[in-house]
Parts: C-alpha cells; sequence; structure tokens
C-alpha cells in the first residue's frame, strides 16, 4: 500500500487556485506593465521561462501570448480559464521578471529622485504603456478606456509598478497571488 503525501490545506488550496477574470485582467496588465518598463520585455519573459524550467508549458512566445489572451480586455481573446499549473507559472514569471527589473521600480517609487527626473521616467512608462494598450487591448471596453483616460492613468500605473515591486525578492510569490486571488477589485 503506497501513502499519498501529506500536503497542507494551505498547498492543496494553491494547487487548484484558479484566477478569476479580475484575476487574469490584472495578471496580464502586469506583464504588460514589464513589457513597458523593459523595450525588451518579450523576450525576457521568453529567457525567464526557460530559466524557470517552464518551457513544457511555454516552449515558445506564441504559447505564452495564447496563456496571456484568456484577458477579457484583449482585443483577441480566449475562452475559458487558465489551469492551476498555467496560473502559478505566470505568476512565478511575473515576480522573477519583477526581480529583474526591481532597481527601475525603486527608482520610479522613490522619494529621493529629483522631481524632474521622476516626472520624466513616469511620462517614458505612461507613454509606453498607453501604447501597448492600444495595441493589444479592445478600445471599445469601459475598462480599456479608463486605462488610457488622464484621470485614471496615473493612479493605476502607479499601483501596477507599486505591485511589481510588492512582487520582487522573498515571498513575492506568494503576496502576489495573494493579491490576484483577491477578489475585491
Amino acid at each position: 500500500m503506497t501513502e499519498s503525501p501529506v500536503t497542507s490545506p494551505q498547498e492543496a488550496s494553491l494547487q487548484t487556485a484558479v484566477l478569476g477574470r479580475r484575476g487574469m485582467e490584472r495578471l496580464d496588465l502586469l506583464l504588460l506593465t514589464v513589457e513597458s518598463l523593459d523595450f525588451n520585455g518579450g523576450e525576457a519573459m521568453l529567457w525567464a521561462t526557460q530559466q524557470l524550467g517552464f518551457e513544457s508549458l511555454f516552449p515558445n512566445r506564441v504559447e505564452l501570448w495564447k496563456r496571456r489572451c484568456h484577458n477579457p480586455l484583449r482585443r483577441s481573446t480566449r475562452r475559458g480559464r487558465l489551469g492551476s499549473a498555467e496560473t502559478e507559472a505566470l505568476i512565478r514569471l511575473l515576480c522573477a521578471m519583477a526581480d529583474r527589473l526591481y532597481p527601475m521600480l525603486h527608482q520610479l517609487l522613490s522619494s529621493r529622485e529629483p522631481a524632474d527626473l521622476s516626472k520624466e521616467r513616469w511620462a517614458l512608462v505612461d507613454q509606453r504603456l498607453r501604447d501597448l494598450i492600444a495595441e493589444r487591448f479592445n478600445l471599445r471596453r469601459g475598462a480599456v478606456q479608463r486605462l488610457l483616460s488622464t484621470d485614471h492613468s496615473a493612479s493605476i500605473q502607479r499601483q501596477l509598478v507599486l505591485t511589481l515591486a510588492l512582487a520582487a525578492g522573498p515571498g513575492g510569490v506568494d503576496r502576489l497571488r495573494a493579491s490576484l486571488l483577491d477578489p475585491t477589485p
């Protein structure tokens, strides 16, 4: 008789955790923010998937893109939900990218940076993120219009960069997972 491995209730819930609609939107938006911070973000993500051992889930950029298209805000979206393995891999990928970009995230969030330099950096991030959203998301959706509106975009972008900074370092995977699984907006 073989014994089944003992898992804690927390580990069991993580194995079956699947992101809802808002969680998937937020995860894809965070990955898009990574791309806006790093001009080679798409290639860096592909390289990171290989380093993390996720070649079987994301063997190429097309498969990575297909998983990200489960976001309902995208122009071309896929129905259904991501499996728990793909969700966990994307969360770990995002945290690895946040670790890599942490010095830039720190500079953006630092109050010690000169105001002019900080404003210039945020303007670059803002323009790049707006361009990526306009290119890849369905512009008829109200949530996308809110992301592109000048009234809301600055606070949303700051929250995205702060979330990426919190996803970096030890415990970042758990913090990000808890944030994405939280049903409140």
